[in-house]
């Protein structure tokens, strides 16, 4: 077990041999800056001149000691806090500056505020207001690094409020078992808003929870930029060439609220009063002077130089006229751009299961693509639970066939930092119902990060689903309208092996997630030719599975198994049939161009009724399509109760049996 190292508590006893007095001159530079940005923007809060502001007065020297101590190619995740990090890193000010104001020159088209950004020409990648999942990330970034052999260290800040959420120590775990070559930075500043540390947890030291993990961790004095230097520049040496994850807790403390708008209140003077005494910037402007490494003179030069700047790209900022944008671009932003271009299928075929086709594109992609990273709970020897990637690790190896732990949000977010560093994962839910354990990270990060700021995460998640097996609540929901509602993420449903292994190699080419249903009733049941060759189908276009003139039966998943056997024995019935295959993007001129032609309408889902998808698709079929309507749109879908476990209760809660009533009250219309 990894010990834990405790920091001193005094600030500047001395100097650490590497740190040249000009190395020390830059260091002060670079904590003055943030500081006098701040007060800056202090002064334009009260003036109304920008919304919101979360003060780091009081914790500059870890944002600028850490980013100080790694190189100009790793990536940094800071947080609100941490403007450190990016004067750092010498963005220009303007750009900041126009960032908080909502500015084109700013990083999000002023879509996103304050820090919620990245940019990969400066390596930051910003948070999301859930903090927990850039440790994820973090982990997904260095897993490129180690992959890759690239000697980097991928630093992520997190406050003690965030360590107590579970994101935090899926992101520690993920990290040991893999040897992930990241430095977790946690700033205990005292409070998580108002919640002091004693009631966010119960051990005395954050660096303490590393132990559980058998990681290395140190406690560090936040508020002395030469410890935190010397300190993170030795273990970010060491961990290049020994990639591995250690727990750094900073101590320190804000001198102002949670935001401005909080105040202090809730702060013990006398604690205020004893953390003034060891403000990071006074008191190492003391020892350098004292010292004589700084003369007054120049400390004056060096205030009057940042302060020119700052007001100097202010007007530049200012000058900016209010960012506009059309519809169009507001769309067109929401997907990262992609030149689909189809892969006929060949000629040759061979008859296998739905199984077989999703095994197939898995295979083929993995041989296409050699920066593609397959995860999830027993993929790799076990080959899942559904034996899908039995054999994988033999042919492609252990680094791309990756075992997780059970932490489905961890794995999420690992998959994104994967596609930060231009990689291409997978991500298996051995459950479709699990997702539920990853919700935050798909719906929050993944499906809104181009948006926000132009990054792609290339990530699909393969969600095995459905009733029918008799698996009970917890292992046969079928949850797409959880998804298809959230801008940013593409949906696929597939009912055929061929349609599976089609669409299934184009959502791993698509930068974009990509959430792929595989219905498990279908996995062993149903057997289609299927060409052997590399083949896409395009994600968005429906398939007419049956042509008639008496009504429109639009449905996916296993519901078109349903309707074609019901069609089979009821031979009379014309139906026009429609596999709609992908449920985001919608295809919505084949449903209309159906229901033109019949007049009536079936709408069939494996979901309860309430909320899903179907719903919204009569909604549009009755805005665009009403005068062609000649009954009431009928829906159909399953009780809306969990599913049941015994095979008569689920029998009865599935639309199936209800099918037959439903279209004879829609013929005799």
């Amino acid at each position: 077990m990894k010990s834990v190292s405790t920091a001193p508590k005094s600030a500047f006893n001395s100097t650490p041999h590497q740190i040249t007095k000009e190395l020390q001159l830059v260091l002060y530079k670079r904590l003055l800056k943030p500081r006098l940005i701040e007060e800056k923007m202090l002064i334009l809060l009260r003036q109304g001149k920008i919304s919101k502001w979360f003060s780091g007065i009081g914790q500059e020297a870890i944002a600028v000691g850490v980013t100080s101590a790694l190189n100009e190619d790793e990536y940094i995740l800071p947080m609100h806090r941490n403007l450190g990090v990016f004067t750092t890193r010498e963005i220009p000010l303007y750009r900041l500056f126009s960032q908080w104001q909502g500015k084109k020159n700013g990083f999000t088209k002023g879509r996103d505020r304050s820090f919620h950004f990245g940019t990969q020409e400066f390596k930051i990648i910003g948070m999301i207001s859930h903090l927990g999942p850039q440790l994820g990330v973090a982990d997904g970034i260095a897993l490129a690094h180690k992959l890759k052999n690239e000697k980097k260290v991928t630093a992520v800040f997190s406050g003690e409020g965030g360590t107590s959420e579970g994101d935090f120590h899926e992101a520690l775990n993920i990290a040991s078992v893999w040897q992930l070559p990241v430095l977790f930075c946690i700033e205990n500043n005292g409070y998580g808003l108002s919640t002091p540390t004693r009631e966010q947890y119960f051990c005395e030291h954050i660096a303490d929870k590393g132990k559980g993990y058998g990681m290395e961790a140190h406690i560090i004095d936040g508020n002395n930029i030469l410890e935190i230097y010397q300190k993170v520049n030795e273990i970010a040496q060491s961990v290049r060439q020994n990639p591995r994850p250690i727990l750094i807790e900073f101590k320190t403390f804000r001198m102002r609220g949670h935001e401005e708008a909080s105040g202090t209140a809730y702060v013990p003077e006398e604690q205020i009063a004893t953390w003034e005494k060891k403000d990071p910037i006074n008191n190492f402007q003391e020892y350098l002077l004292e010292n004589k490494i700084l003369t007054e003179e120049e400390d004056l030069k060096f205030r009057t130089a940042i302060k020119k700047e700052i007001n100097e790209h202010l007007k530049i900022a200012n000058a900016e006229v209010p960012i506009t944008s059309t519809v169009e671009e507001e769309l067109r932003d929401v997907y990262a751009a992609f030149n689909f271009k189809e892969i006929k299928a060949t000629s040759t075929t061979k008859e296998i299961r739905f199984i077989d086709a999703i095994a197939e594109s898995l295979q083929q992609s993995l041989q296409k693509y050699d920066n593609l990273i397959l995860m999830g709970q027993d993929v790799a020897d076990y080959g899942g639970v559904f034996k899908i990637t039995e054999g994988f690790v033999k042919a492609f190896g252990k680094n791309r066939i990756r075992n997780t732990p059970i932490c489905e949000s961890g794995i999420i977010a690992t998959a994104m930092g994967l596609s930060i560093k231009g990689m291409k994962a997978i991500v298996e839910m051995q459950f479709g119902d699990f997702v539920s354990s990853g919700f935050n990270p798909i719906v929050n990060y993944l499906a809104k990060i181009h948006y926000r700021w132009n990054q792609h995460a290339d990530v699909v998640v393969r969600m095995p689903c459905g009733a029918g097996v008799g698996a009970g609540p917890f292992h046969s929901q079928t949850n797409e309208a959880w998804f298809t509602k959230t801008p940013g993420l593409k949906v696929v449903y597939p009912a055929f092996p061929q349609d599976a292994k089609g669409l299934l190699n184009a959502a791993i080419e698509d930068p974009n997630p990509v959430l792929f249903f595989e219905h498990k009733a279908l996995y062993r049941s149903i057997r289609q030719e299927v060409s052997e060759s590399y083949f896409t189908i395009p994600i968005g276009k429906a398939a007419q599975l049956k042509t008639g003139t008496q009504l429109s039966i639009i449905t996916y998943g296993a519901g078109v198994h349903w309707i074609l056997d019901y069609l089979e024995e009821n031979k009379m019935i014309s139906a026009d049939v429609i596999d709609l295959r992908s449920l985001q993007p919608l295809d919505e001129e084949a449903i209309f161009e159906s229901v033109k032609q019949t007049g009536k309408v079936l709408l069939l889902q494996e979901d309860s009724m309430f909320g899903g998808i179907m719903s919204d698709i009569s909604a549009l079929i009755s805005e665009n399509c009403f005068e062609y309507l000649d009954a009431p749109i009928k829906r159909v879908a399953s009780l809306p109760t969990p599913i049941p476990f015994a095979k008569n209760l689920e029998e009865k809660y599935l639309a199936k049996y209800r099918i037959n009533d439903c279209i004879e009250q829609l013929l005799a219309y």
